[in-house]
């Protein structure tokens, strides 16, 4: 038997914000954008130099009240995402060129360089260049 996560689902208040945000200041492609329905939309993005068969993230709509609490808050505060790189100099760069609000600062760590940044909703994301 043979697993991999596809992809998950990471709640945002508004899709073209979203999509603005992921695409144009962390460089993500927009793989899909389909309209399901009047308020629904299929809303698929990957990290640069990723494949089409990696792990996605698709872009939900927060639908209700109870997903309109957990936008920006869906690990509880907690670092949500891991976005891996090959060049920590470069993304940490990009990171304060389009003024990413930096929650703590780079360090180095046994496993690499780290920084912590929020993405437009709250969201915390590692942003690790592993050592090798």
């Amino acid at each position: 038997m043979k697993q991999r996560i596809a992809q998950f689902s990471l709640l945002v208040k508004d899709y073209d914000e979203a999509i603005a945000f992921y695409t144009q200041k962390l460089g993500f492609k927009l793989l899909e954008d389909t309209q399901i329905s009047e308020n629904k939309r299929w809303v698929r993005i990957i990290p640069p130099g990723s494949t089409e068969e990696s792990c996605g993230i698709l872009l939900a709509k927060a639908a209700n009240g109870q997903q309109e609490i957990a936008v920006g808050n869906q690990s509880g505060g907690r670092v949500f995402l891991f976005l891996h790189t090959d060049d920590f100099e470069r993304d940490y760069q990009n990171l304060l060129d389009q003024k990413i609000k930096i929650f703590r600062e780079r360090s180095e760590e046994d496993f690499g360089k780290v920084v912590v940044f929020e993405d437009l909703y709250g969201n915390l994301w590692d942003l690790i260049e592993p050592k090798q």
